[in-house]
């Protein structure tokens, strides 16, 4: 399993905010642009908070597995590598979200802070960037929980 790059992730970022905001600056010249969801930043959280407490949970089951501890439950092979592939899955999400919504974000800010409703819209908008920098935060080190001892010390380091 390829480990996650961090040029990836920015570059999905990168190229999510550019079509984002001009996808706004284009909306908003023919309709009303849009509204950014309150909903946004606290489901990305949400799944910051699940990604984790599943690394802090294979974190310790690891390592009581590695000290030989006795009644240490051990962790499956497949159960690390889904949870690692969960990891992997939401980091490139979150990275488009979070672009999506920064590139929004952007634009209101640039142009209609004067409206206290966009206003609202501007903190969602950065608040949805954030968490999803959190997500991605904790997908990495999922990831880094998850990594073989022997591919450590290689330095070549697949996940699980």
């Amino acid at each position: 399993m390829k480990q996650l790059r961090l040029g990836v992730l920015a570059g999905l970022f990168a190229v999510a905010g550019v079509l984002s905001w001009g996808g706004a600056r284009l909306w908003d010249t023919v309709d009303t642009l849009p509204s950014v969801p309150l909903a946004a930043p606290i489901v990305l959280a949400l799944i910051a908070t699940v990604l984790t407490a599943t690394a802090l949970s294979l974190r310790s089951r690891l390592r009581a597995q590695r000290e030989r501890r006795p009644g240490a439950k051990g962790v499956e092979p497949m159960m690390a590598a889904r949870a690692v592939v969960f990891g992997q899955a939401s980091a490139l999400v979150a990275s488009l979200v979070s672009g999506m919504y920064g590139g929004t974000g952007v634009y209101l800010l640039m142009n209609s802070l004067d409206i206290p409703a966009r206003q609202d819209q501007a903190i969602y908008a950065g608040s949805a960037v954030l968490a999803g920098a959190a997500v991605v935060a904790a997908a990495i080190f999922l990831e880094r929980v998850c990594r073989l001892p022997d591919d450590e010390e290689q330095g070549t380091a697949p996940a699980a």
